[in-house]
């Protein structure tokens, strides 16, 4: 596969999430129906939520709007879409992206939660899971952290020290607001929200990542002491064969491929910013599991280490993500390059937004903007940044 593709496939999706102005659905957004809203008692019991989420998750039809859901801003995607023209930016010093990440810079400013001690930032959603419910807007370490990162991406081009401080604020949101759960010899996991006391570790980590970095800004070592004792809590946790499963939760006890990518990544930027190696074997051990675990000989990326269906977007984005984070993706450029093959054959429209998931018997071809696009727009990002000619315009 060459640049040329993967350029042709970037344009296209670009071209798409700006017409629809990085506003979308998402696969977790069914609590936002007026229809269910409107059914008496059942939309208050947590069971009834759940199904309800998972009716829209699931269905390969797009039937919000007959359910009365509206397409939205979501926090995390305009994140995502901030970090991505930052690397657009850095590959080509052009005043589009420039204009690009002055828009989204207030409109993720606008959309803070509000009421806790630091910036932070949710979802525009409802959300019942199995292990706590989260109104709209409820703060998650899992936004906060993504979202905090971009506005540094940012801080790096136009060296605006409201950015900085913005991030330092959320780590006050990560180290005062989150509940924490102790672990062995003083160690600990962030909490998923305010609102809960799970442990998910890759929540955990990304909260790390982000007091790591800001750290390496600040050189204030409460951010880094803090951001040791959560990755040394998640690095204990890792099997024996390298992978670690969701959650300590008897129903988080799968194995997946994207959030094990946000593991490594985490726990390589905190050994990045820190200049802490002691987590080199547990970074070692991850990234040779997931690379042997989560992508077959075709270029199919999984979803589960043991089973290829549902083959799901977020996947092949976070293969990128992780790599360069990992600083492999020069040393993978066969691999990247059959994932991104695979993906732009199977899982693209014509219209250029990206499908959802492919399962065993049908395709979720819904374009969720904040699951498929965004992640998709940064992960072809990092690509055309390192392996398009600088010479090249996208």
């Amino acid at each position: 596969m060459t640049t040329d593709k993967v350029k042709k496939s970037f344009i296209q999706l670009k071209q798409y999430c700006e017409e629809e102005a990085f506003m979308g659905y998402d696969p977790y957004d069914g609590l936002n129906s007026s229809v269910f809203q409107r059914i008496p008692l059942l939309h208050k019991i947590p069971l009834f939520r759940l199904a309800w989420i998972q009716l829209f998750k699931r269905s390969p039809i797009n039937i919000r709007k007959w359910a009365g859901i509206e397409p939205d801003y979501n926090p995390k995607a305009l994140g995502l879409f901030l970090s991505a023209y930052c690397k657009l930016y850095h590959h080509e010093a052009k005043d589009e992206y420039l204009d690009k990440i002055k828009y989204f810079i207030p409109k993720i400013m606008g959309v803070q939660s509000k009421g806790y001690s630091g910036s932070c930032w949710g979802y525009n959603f409802d959300w019942q899971s199995k292990a706590f419910f989260q109104p709209k807007n409820t703060p998650t370490i899992v936004a906060t952290s993504f979202i905090a990162n971009a506005l540094l991406d940012a801080y790096d081009i136009l060296q605006d020290a409201s950015l900085l401080d913005t991030a330092r604020s959320s780590c006050h949101f990560v180290m005062h607001d989150l509940n924490r759960i102790e672990g062995k010899e003083g160690t600990f996991a962030f909490s998923y929200s305010p609102l809960d006391n799970s442990v998910v570790y890759n929540a955990s980590l990304l909260g790390a990542k982000l007091l790591a970095r800001t750290y390496h800004h600040t050189k204030e070592p409460i951010l880094i002491e803090t951001a040791a004792k959560a990755v040394m809590f998640c690095c204990g946790k890792q099997q024996e064969n390298g992978s670690w499963t969701y959650g300590e939760a008897s129903f988080h006890q799968w194995v997946d491929n994207f959030h094990t990518g946000y593991n490594l990544e985490s726990i390589a930027e905190y050994m990045h910013y820190s200049n802490d190696q002691r987590f080199i074997e547990v970074l070692n051990k991850g990234y040779y599991y997931y690379i042997k675990h989560f992508f077959n000989e075709n270029g199919i990326a999984k979803y589960y280490h043991d089973s290829t269906y549902p083959i799901d977007i977020h996947a092949p984005s976070q293969l990128i993500v992780t790599l360069e984070k990992l600083g492999k993706i020069e040393e993978k450029r066969t691999m990247i390059d059959q994932v991104l093959d695979w993906t732009i054959d199977k899982m693209q429209s014509k219209k250029g937004y990206f499908y959802y998931q492919i399962n065993q018997f049908f395709t979720s071809k819904i374009p969720y903007m904040r699951w498929s696009q965004a992640w998709m727009f940064l992960s072809m990002s990092i690509y055309l940044q390192h392996f398009l000619p600088k010479t090249e315009k996208i």
